[in-house]
């Protein structure tokens, strides 16, 4: 398959040269490098449009909003080289010239009546993420086209991410709904088109107005589809989200730095331990820990035995999705011998928790080699079958061929990453351009596809299970010996052993399993090639037992804004591909 491969090209200056080019005077600190060594600079709220867009204009089509998110900081304690505010709103950029060049560029804004001027005409991405601000922290962008709730319900009258937010439901009087209380809740959920952006085109168009969900089979999950309709044809269409919020963010600032990580599973809930991955790297960069070359490797391989569970999945469901009722249980049935082998290493099959800070829970057991080795030999030969079965299916490549395509150039603009950004033509996966772990002494390629359409979108799942079968094979030939937790004090929890020796690192037990670690204070963001693109996890330690601030940044957010571009024009059975080929889970969208 033909490839565009960005790293080719001549390197652009970094991110910081090009702000430094542009002249633009900031209302703060300059170039503050955190933890994860990603240099943080202070725009004022005067110049940040501005800024932005000259730097999406010098970068040429190939800088990323990556993530745009806000902080609240009236109780924050340790802020060192920092300007006075109540807020700060984070805009993530990253570079795809390069080897994942990033800039956190930051506004301070005041508690009265903070607001900032909306970039949604300059990156798309950013209506859904300044929509989220607003929902969450209360945070006003102006001239933003369609600024409303997004997770939390119409009728809600706080901001949950803010520090005066209650944690807990028992932090509230018990919940009660009068007879007008309900009411006002039903009527507000009341369908007005000219609230969605939706109008008649002309007196003489015939056209209806149709919901997809929020509960329907093939929105995979608590997610609504307003479709405005003229016969079959879709004239408009508005994704609907937030039916599947839990505040895993919210959660994320009152557990314990510990106790947090089975929490981490749920968010992306077919990716299992993909998603301890990046917070625990993110604790482990907060507190200086190094982990072991075994541990590194066993992560990897555990993460990579989840890409190919989750790609299964979306691999059956996809084909079930378009028509074919009979890949969906092969691939089912495939998928239980990847549990087989992760509940035997872990002790439990969706979401393990197995990760821990410093490493992993425990040492392989004895003859995981060998489970292994015999699904490395059984895979390859059903995936040959799947592809007669389903990828040279004529009506599958009917129903899937030219529907839903977007270009390399979309895919930026619209933070695009994983599979659905190789689709189309780019060669750019996380493990090889900021290589985490020890995806650097790994081989393997990048599979990519040419025309970004759903069967392209297919084609690169598929192949990625070929790579991730590859790399699990050089985990079992390379796996070195050693420890699997690193001697760290802030490791949790501590090498159980060991407790029976010295007083010291039983003390250090307990109060990391009962409180938890005290983390330095800081910054740190760690990023994953995670199931379906890049899921990152952004924390700030105020020197406590729990995070400050947990920012998760997912794939499936910024994908689902797509939908109204990818399916105006198409027919409603087009639209069932188009969301198929997405490969999304609402948990991972609502978090």
């Amino acid at each position: 398959m033909s490839a565009t491969v960005l790293s080719d090209r001549p390197p652009p200056h970094s991110l910081l040269e090009n702000i430094a080019a542009q002249n633009v005077p900031p209302s703060g600190p300059t170039a503050d490098v955190t933890r994860d060594n990603v240099a943080v600079v202070w725009i004022s709220a005067a110049t940040i449009r501005a800024t932005l867009q000259m730097l999406k204009d010098h970068a040429q089509g190939h800088l990323m909003l990556f993530d745009l998110t806000a902080i609240d900081e009236r109780e924050r304690i340790h802020r060192e080289g920092q300007p006075s505010s109540s807020f700060t709103v984070v805009y993530h950029l990253m570079s795809l010239d390069s080897r994942a060049d990033e800039v956190r560029i930051k506004v301070a804004l005041t508690d009265h009546a903070p607001s900032l001027p909306s970039i949604s005409d300059i990156w798309p991405n950013a209506n859904w993420y300044e929509r989220e601000i607003w929902d969450l922290f209360g945070i006003h962008f102006d001239r933003h086209p369609f600024l409303r709730r997004i997770l939390t319900p119409p009728t809600w009258t706080d901001h949950p991410l803010r520090k005066d937010h209650h944690a807990r439901a028992t932090e509230k009087p018990p919940y009660s709904l009068t007879e007008d209380q309900e009411k006002y809740e039903q009527d507000a959920l009341s369908f007005d088109p000219s609230l969605w952006g939706m109008k008649r085109h002309s007196d003489h168009s015939d056209f209806m107005f149709l919901n997809l969900g929020p509960n329907h089979p093939s929105v995979h999950g608590v997610f609504r589809i307003v479709l405005q309709l003229e016969g079959e044809r879709i004239v408009d269409a508005v994704p609907d989200i937030g039916f599947h919020h839990r505040g895993a963010e919210k959660m994320g600032e009152r557990q314990s730095w510990h106790t947090y990580i089975p929490y981490t599973d749920r968010v992306d809930y077919l990716g299992g331990v993909m998603n301890n991955f990046p917070y625990v790297m993110a604790v482990e960069t907060l507190a200086g820990i190094t982990v072991p070359p075994r541990a590194q490797m066993i992560r990897v391989m555990l993460a990579e035995l989840f890409r190919i569970a989750s790609h299964l999945v979306f691999y059956g469901t996809m084909a079930q999705d378009v028509g074919q009722l009979s890949p969906v249980f092969y691939m089912f049935t495939d998928r239980e011998k990847v549990f087989s082998i992760i509940e035997a290493i872990c002790g439990f099959r969706m979401h393990p928790a197995w990760f821990r800070i410093g490493g992993v829970a425990m040492d392989l057991p004895t003859g995981w080699d060998g489970l292994i080795r015999s699904f490395l030999d059984y895979l390859p030969k059903r995936l040959d079958e799947y592809d007669a079965m389903v990828m040279r299916n004529p009506i599958f490549r009917a129903r899937t061929q030219g529907i839903g395509a977007y270009t390399k150039a979309e895919a930026v603009e619209w933070g695009v990453t994983g599979p659905g950004l190789r689709a189309c033509g780019l060669e750019w996966d996380y493990r090889k351009y900021a290589p985490y772990a020890c995806y650097d002494q790994l081989d393997f390629d990048i599979p990519t596809g040419r025309n970004g359409d759903c069967y392209d979108r297919i084609v690169v799942h598929i192949e990625e299970i070929r790579q991730s079968l590859r790399i699990i094979r050089q985990c079992l030939e390379l796996m070195p010996s050693g420890p699997v937790k690193a001697d760290h004090p802030l490791t949790t929890p501590p090498p159980k052993a060991r407790t029976m020796h010295d007083i010291e690192t039983l003390i250090h037990h307990f109060i990391n399993v009962s409180w938890g670690p005290v983390i330095p204070p800081g910054e740190a963001r760690a990023c994953v090639e995670a199931t379906k693109g890049l899921n990152s996890y952004s924390l700030i330690s105020d020197g406590g037992t729990t995070s400050y601030r947990t920012r998760i940044r997912t794939p499936s957010f910024a994908h689902l804004q797509m939908i109204p571009l990818l399916s105006r024009g198409t027919m409603i059975a087009d639209l069932i591909a188009i969301v198929g080929s997405i490969d999304f889970v609402m948990a991972d969208v609502d978090r």
